[in-house]
């Protein structure tokens, strides 16, 4: 179980969102909230307080008569849920629950303790409201997808639940729920924020690990299979340059082919006497796609661990506006709600991965080409040539979704638009960034699913089935399990997705 008392870490979310661990609230947090509140009503009484008893964005000119201000959260909750296109799937908005759960529990929101209490108990449950993908602009933070959660939480729109999509109502009803207290702010301070871009944020970067540890797999098992000279993974070459991510994934590769048979040292064939020949029969240097793995992961590795960071700092954050300080007694208005630090990141996330997904292509690439590899038939065809085709035709599908990662790795923190009558005159397009980078890292796993069977094949041409690491063993007899080995032509597309929903898996 975690109790959240005021800090989370990545391990949290991998823990609540994979391993549906319950979460518990400490009274440490409780209080935070209860005092807040305290706080907050007293001090509103007679000073204007945005979004307490002003109108919102640029009608924050407007006083809002107390008799209205509850209506005014109402209205504002019901309005904004105005999103459109996909539903964000239950995984990421659990996410995003647990960041929202954590921001509001800092007590800088004023908000009633009910919300708290309900939200957990939404997590807790298993009940996933209803967000749709289209909406956010990331500016006031994601108004319109944390509206669709505030609807729920007030007993109203939909919500996924035990595999249906349902009615909020009927829920509460099966569950014995009750919709929060509307007292103060509760509908500003939920929809307040960029809790929706950082959750879905982060568990993007639970599947990146997960990405790169098959892409440094794939690496390893090509190496070996073209027997490759073990130095360009080296300690004396790769602690030469100062970058930790180069040296850290070229230790990992290392390790992982350290029982290899496969793998050749260059002293042995190439610093010898024997080697006069003018023209050379074998490569002195593999393709850059097999050499220059640790200067090519490396990087990617630095960013996903400065992206988890700046993400995690985020969810530790206070994003409302504006922000109560009971310590200080003081209300501060603001632009904590302001998603460009998660933009930028996610930005930074999808461009890396976009990268992974063409250092795959290229491996794939290489291993279907017999005029480069120079050991495999074209293809990988484990048939008859001409009359069979391998796996040509599943070329042509990682070929394409690397195209679109290409293209959907163009940034979306430069593409502000103003709107709300100019009010947000720029803005983040963090939960769009956020939303795309999710699709890049699907695809990707679909890049990496038809290398994966290609490489398998590939081992099993050559029969180096007893001569791989350890780590590429593995890696074989799973994929093995999933994919048989096959010489005439069969269906592809069961065994990639099965391949492709393994590795997002495990």
């Amino acid at each position: 179980m975690l109790q959240i008392k005021k800090e989370l870490i990545l391990d949290d979310f991998y823990h609540v969102i994979f391993d549906n661990s319950p979460v518990n609230l400490s009274e440490t947090l409780l209080d935070r909230v209860e005092n807040s509140f305290s706080f907050l009503k007293e001090f509103s009484k007679n000073k204007i307080i945005y979004g307490v008893n002003t109108g919102f964005g640029p009608m924050a000119q407007y006083k809002i008569d107390h008799k209205d201000q509850i209506d005014l959260q109402y209205n504002l909750i019901r309005s904004h849920a105005s999103g459109s296109g996909e539903p964000i799937p239950p995984k990421y908005v659990k996410s995003a629950m647990l960041a929202r759960l954590n921001t509001l529990g800092l007590g800088k929101s004023g908000i009633h303790p009910s919300v708290v209490h309900l939200m957990t108990e939404f997590i807790n449950r298993d009940i996933t409201p209803l967000i749709y993908t289209h909406g956010g602009v990331g500016a006031s933070g994601d108004l319109v997808q944390l509206a669709h959660l505030a609807l729920t939480l007030i007993g109203e729109g939909e919500v996924f639940y035990k595999g249906k999509r349902q009615p909020t109502t009927e829920v509460f009803k099966i569950e014995n729920l009750k919709p929060i207290e509307i007292n103060l702010r509760e509908g500003l301070a939920l929809i307040n924020g960029t809790s929706v871009m950082t959750g879905i944020g982060i568990v993007n970067t639970l599947y990146t690990e997960r990405l790169l540890s098959w892409v440094m797999k794939c690496s390893v098992a090509i190496n070996e299979i073209v027997c490759a000279y073990d130095d360009h993974l080296s300690a004396g070459l790769n602690n030469a340059k100062k970058h930790k991510g180069q040296q850290h994934i070229a230790e990992l590769m290392r390790d992982a082919l350290k029982d290899s048979k496969l793998t050749r040292n260059r002293e042995e064939h190439l610093y010898t006497a024997k080697a006069n020949d003018p023209i050379f029969k074998e490569k002195v240097q593999e393709y850059y796609s097999l050499r220059c793995v640790p200067q090519i992961l490396g990087p990617i590795y630095d960013t996903l661990k400065n992206v988890e960071k700046i993400l995690i700092e985020e969810v530790n954050s206070a994003n409302d506006n504006p922000i109560i300080d009971v310590e200080k007694k003081h209300v501060y208005h603001g632009g904590n709600f302001h998603g460009d630090y998660v933009s930028l990141e996610m930005d930074k996330l999808k461009i890396v991965v976009t990268k992974m997904s063409m250092l795959a292509e290229r491996q794939l690439n290489y291993l279907m080409n017999h005029h480069l590899n120079g050991i495999l038939p074209p293809f990988v065809n484990l048939g008859t040539l001409g009359l069979n085709l391998g796996m040509q035709g599943t070329q042509f599908t990682a070929t394409s979704t690397t195209a679109e990662n290409q293209m959907l790795s163009n940034p979306m923190y430069v593409h502000s638009i103003p709107n709300n009558n100019d009010n947000q005159d720029i803005v983040s397009m963090g939960t769009n960034a956020a939303c795309i980078t999710k699709k890049v890292i699907e695809n990707s796993f679909e890049v990496v699913a038809i290398e994966l069977i290609t490489i398998i094949q590939a081992i099993e041409y050559l029969d180096y089935k007893d001569k791989v690491s350890t780590s590429t063993s593995e890696m074989f007899k799973a994929i093995r399990n999933l994919v048989p080995a096959f010489k005439d032509d069969i269906i592809m597309y069961p065994y990639v997705n099965k391949v492709k929903e393994f590795i997002m898996n495990n």
